[in-house]
């Protein structure tokens, strides 16, 4: 009994001396925290990201000098990106280094591990950052790149009549077309569909655009090998009947079928042609359908390094890269930033021909339209000279 008694007074007093040294551990832990709170607001916050004021890139926005030849975008345009994209932070990098590493990123074509050397930064910080900004812009494209509103396409219209050089086309109130951006493909076996008809891995940019080279829509990441009118049929624009409205159609090359539902795209006659009427109509129509190359173009020139060499990234992060490079195309041409395309070898998109599907059927067939708008082409403008010669009354 004395031996059990014993061990029970020993448990108690471990668990008395196990329950005191806990309350003091705790209170120096409070202690801590209460001088560190108290130092932390008579000291200045530290910064973990600091920024080195010596890197070119930084040193020359800093300054005020041209943006553009650094990074292919004027001081206004950065303006206008910088008010556009969103930048609620509390810490870490400014808003304005995070876009200057971004740019830069996709203007030189570099890699992250020559962009972190350039800005003096981590590699995994680089890579962040760029995805980041990626993935903020994926949030206003739609601000950027849409539609135009009801009241606006007699405007629309209005350009493309002037580039045709024929009233006729007052109705046309875009351009569409597709656009091959080589890629670095997956592995086999999906590697294949990647191999476009020019036989390098692509995939394809539908853009639709006005007549000021500003994109009005943008479908981004069919493989190479589908043809336009696939991807046209698998677009949101043409599955939910978006645009244009009714009574004004698109202006699309041979790669397209001739629709009158559920969007309107009025391709040129297949060649050769059989009369001069469908001659003339072909003519204007190219004028008119041209500027969806040329924005193209401008594209391309802006972003050489990007669209010129395969896009190496990952593929579910080509679309985004792709859709950023159009976001800053149209923010730079609202504020007249322009860049003047290059002459540039074919792309691979399917410019020639008719579409491979099958002819679409009379309730969907645009043809009834473009024999209308051929014949408005063909129709003088004016009454011959030679019938004002006389008074018929």
């Amino acid at each position: 009994m004395l031996y059990r008694q014993a061990e029970e007074e020993a448990a108690d007093l471990r668990r008395r001396i196990r329950e005191r040294r806990a309350r003091l551990q705790r209170r120096e832990r409070r202690l801590a925290l209460l001088a560190y709170l108290v130092n932390k607001k008579k000291q200045p916050m530290q910064r973990y990201a600091q920024m080195n004021i010596n890197v070119p890139i930084i040193s020359m926005f800093m300054s005020g000098a041209d943006t553009k030849p650094a990074l292919r975008l004027s001081r206004d345009s950065l303006d206008i990106f910088f008010q556009m994209l969103p930048h609620n932070k509390s810490h870490g990098w400014s808003h304005e280094v995070e876009v200057l590493v971004t740019v830069y990123w996709l203007a030189c074509g570099a890699s992250y591990r020559v962009t972190a050397d350039i800005f003096d930064m981590p590699l995994s910080t680089i890579c962040r950052i760029v995805h980041k900004t990626v993935d903020n812009m994926m949030t206003i494209i739609h601000q950027v790149i849409h539609f135009p509103k009801h009241e606006e396409l007699e405007v629309v219209g209005s350009g493309f009549a002037r580039l045709a050089d024929h009233e006729a086309f007052g109705r046309a109130v875009g351009a569409i077309d597709g656009c091959h951006i080589r890629v670095l493909p997956p592995k086999d076996p999906q590697k294949r569909c990647y191999m476009n008809r020019k036989l390098f891995p692509s995939v394809i940019l539908q853009g639709v655009c006005d007549a000021g080279v500003k994109f009005l829509d943008v479908y981004i990441g069919n493989p190479g090998l589908v043809h336009d009118s696939m991807v046209l049929r698998r677009s949101p624009m043409f599955r939910q009947a978006l645009y244009p409205p009714a009574g004004y159609f698109l202006l699309g090359d041979g790669g397209y079928p001739c629709l009158q539902h559920p969007v309107a795209i009025m391709t040129p006659y297949r060649q050769p042609v059989a009369t001069r009427v469908e001659s003339r109509f072909n003519h204007h129509h190219a004028k008119a359908r041209i500027i969806i190359e040329r924005t193209f173009g401008m594209l391309k020139t802006r972003w050489r390094i990007i669209f010129l060499q395969a896009l190496e990234v990952r593929p579910l992060f080509t679309p985004k890269v792709i859709g950023a490079c159009c976001i800053l195309h149209n923010i730079c041409m609202g504020v007249g930033d322009i860049v003047e395309e290059e002459e540039e070898d074919d792309d691979g998109s399917e410019d020639g021909g008719n579409s491979e599907d099958e002819a679409p059927g009379e309730d969907l067939s645009g043809n009834g339209t473009r024999q209308r708008i051929a014949a408005q082409v063909s129709s003088p403008t004016e009454l011959p000279h030679f019938l004002h010669e006389h008074d018929y009354n």
